[in-house]
């Protein structure tokens, strides 16, 4: 599916609901012990690949990068919206917050330890997907750890409001861990798992660890 204009899309829409989205799921991860789970795991893969930087690649607010420094990883996180980073400085002033797209992302040639993308692919549409990876293959160096998190399923929507009704333009594809692990290995990447959560009816993420 193909979606003119959605990078600028994304950006204005999440600068609109910057503020908002942060007081809502500030302390949602309290209640999701299986995404702790596979956020402790991804930590251990890559520290055990030895020192280095990770990057939290659509990180928002900064609510997953500031658990990843909990768990002792280097992190920077990295943001397409201005408004979130800027909050993302706001509440977790001690870490490094950089605005960036993931579609060509400032960082040197091998330079990362890790990399995650936590429910930040999910406005990148199927034929952009392709080059994104590529990307993230680019800055990992041998070994590191990628941890692709989504929306499971199949199909897209228009989401027109959220976070506190206000107004987003946004498409939100869903994505079955089969489909995002061949992306990821037609990437150059080795695919170690591919996982599914039903935290809910009707609700379904997916979440595969990959290294290069």
């Amino acid at each position: 599916m193909a979606v003119p204009g959605w990078l600028d899309d994304t950006r204005t829409s999440y600068d609109t609901v910057a503020v908002s989205y942060a007081d809502l799921l500030r302390d949602a991860l309290a209640a999701e012990p299986f995404q702790r789970g596979i956020l402790a795991l991804f930590a251990e893969l890559v520290r055990a690949q030895g020192p280095g930087v990770v990057a939290d690649v659509g990180c928002g607010p900064g609510r997953i990068t500031g658990y990843l420094d909990g768990l002792g990883l280097d992190v920077l996180g990295v943001d397409l919206s201005p408004g979130m980073i800027g909050v993302a400085r706001r509440d977790h002033p001690g870490l490094r917050f950089e605005v960036g797209s993931m579609t060509r992302l400032d960082l040197a040639d091998d330079s990362l330890t890790g990399l995650l993308a936590w429910f930040s692919l999910i406005h990148v549409p199927d034929d952009e997907v392709p080059g994104v990876l590529a990307e993230f293959r680019r800055v990992l160096r041998p070994g590191g750890v990628v941890l692709l998190g989504f929306h499971a399923g199949d199909g897209s929507r228009l989401k027109t409001e959220g976070y506190g009704g206000h107004p987003m333009h946004v498409h939100v594809h869903r994505r079955r861990p089969e489909r995002v692990a061949a992306w990821l290995e037609a990437a150059g990447f080795t695919v170690e798992a591919e996982l599914t959560h039903r935290p809910a009816p009707d609700v379904e993420g997916g979440f595969v660890f990959a290294h290069r």
